[in-house]
């Protein structure tokens, strides 16, 4: 005879079921609400991001000078100058060599075109002049007919380039008061809040700071190896512009997805006008395995042991955070998941009972109250609460 189910156990799962259910769906309008607001504050919020970016990669610098006995101010000025120095040396790597190879490169591109057309004109294509006339004429009137569409993805684009320097400028101006004022916003944010929240929210962002400092210098790593890979293949070619092509791939390696895409596009056009399109397949088929190592070894490997991550949830959390916010989401979708992993660890660990051993019954463990200090009474009560420190 099989067994009956019994109701008081099941009414019993279904409120405990039921209560989770309004829990999570809580905790989901919340977080919904949030992602409205900060959508709502984004032309702040981005600038913010990208200055703390930018704070973690010239901060060690800041600590030195300060560590010298240089005064904050100074130390933060001279940190901003140079940063603008090396992105001006970087623009220049990239603008020079192709201001003076460009000469070289409109012959490139012509010749490369005419190889083209005499290929497309041989078998087994057979395609000749009035043909390609007429896919030229019927090319011509579709963007005479498409003018509107044009002019106003063009004002969009303008509009995004000053979009873009705006946030640039404004994010650099954040960076130098990080620099300057950083080390006294814990102090400040302990003052402003109350009680547990006092100790509980400094230590969190002090992790968190860190958490963000690792991701970006493994980014940093992964970036170079990408330059450095991939400008061994170019010079081994012989492709022109193998200096401002390396530098291009490691700054692009910032902006996940897209970067790629488009250094690796860069790269390839260069190869196919200056060398032919045997040496571009080439230089095509480097920076496929490249970008697969980057994807799935170097960026897991070097993330996971700097975040604290696993490799999968690196890969997840792109992929997530991609299909979420398109090209932003995937650049702070790793970064986001290493601070909500801080957070929790962190909360783990003020619910754990340091006195709770493997083997603690089941009686012991309910004798632990809401604040997670055993409900005792006696010297052994005293004894266990002296060296609890309770923020005021």
């Amino acid at each position: 005879m099989s067994a009956q189910l019994s109701s008081t156990r099941t009414r019993a799962a279904l409120r405990a079921s039921a209560r989770v259910s309004i829990d999570v769906l809580l905790i989901l309008v919340m977080l919904t609400v949030a992602l409205w607001a900060l959508g709502r504050m984004w032309s702040v919020v981005w600038p913010l991001v990208v200055a703390l970016f930018l704070t973690t990669l010239t901060w060690p610098l800041t600590r030195t000078l300060r560590r010298w006995g240089w005064r904050p101010a100074p130390a933060a000025s001279v940190v901003t100058v140079l940063f603008l120095l090396v992105v001006g040396g970087i623009l220049a790597l990239i603008a020079v060599p192709v201001a003076s190879q460009s000469g070289e490169l409109t012959d490139g591109v012509v010749a490369g075109i005419q190889r083209l057309r005499e290929w497309a004109s041989g078998p087994p294509l057979n395609i000749g002049d009035d043909q390609i006339a007429g896919a030229f004429d019927s090319a011509v009137d579709r963007v005479q007919s498409s003018v509107g569409s044009m002019v106003s993805a063009v004002a969009t684009g303008v509009g995004t380039v000053v979009n873009g320097v705006v946030t640039a400028v404004l994010a650099v101006f954040l960076m130098f008061f990080f620099l300057k004022d950083g080390p006294r916003f814990l102090p400040w944010l302990t003052r402003q809040l109350p009680g547990r929240l006092a100790v509980d929210v400094p230590i969190v962002a002090e992790r968190g700071w860190n958490t963000l400092g690792a991701f970006v210098r493994s980014q940093a790593l992964v970036g170079l190896l990408d330059a450095v890979f991939i400008g061994i293949g170019l010079w081994v070619l012989g492709i022109p512009l193998v200096l401002p092509l390396a530098v291009l791939t490691f700054v692009s390696a910032f902006v996940p997805i897209v970067g790629a895409l488009f250094a690796g596009f860069v790269a390839v056009l260069i190869a196919l006008v200056s060398n032919g399109p045997t040496d571009a397949l080439i230089v095509l088929g480097i920076i496929v395995v490249v970008q697969q190592l980057e994807g799935n070894v170097f960026q897991p490997m070097i993330q996971s042991r700097g975040l604290g991550l696993h490799a999968a949830v690196i890969l997840l959390a792109v992929t997530l955070g991609g299909s979420l916010a398109g090209i932003v989401g995937s650049l702070l979708a790793v970064p986001i998941a290493a601070i909500v992993a801080v957070a929790w660890n962190y909360v783990r660990e003020q619910l754990t009972d340091p006195s709770a051993e493997p083997g603690e019954t089941a009686a012991t463990a309910a004798t632990v109250g809401p604040e997670g200090v055993a409900d005792r009474e006696g010297p052994e009560a005293d004894e266990s609460l002296a060296g609890v420190a309770v923020p005021s």
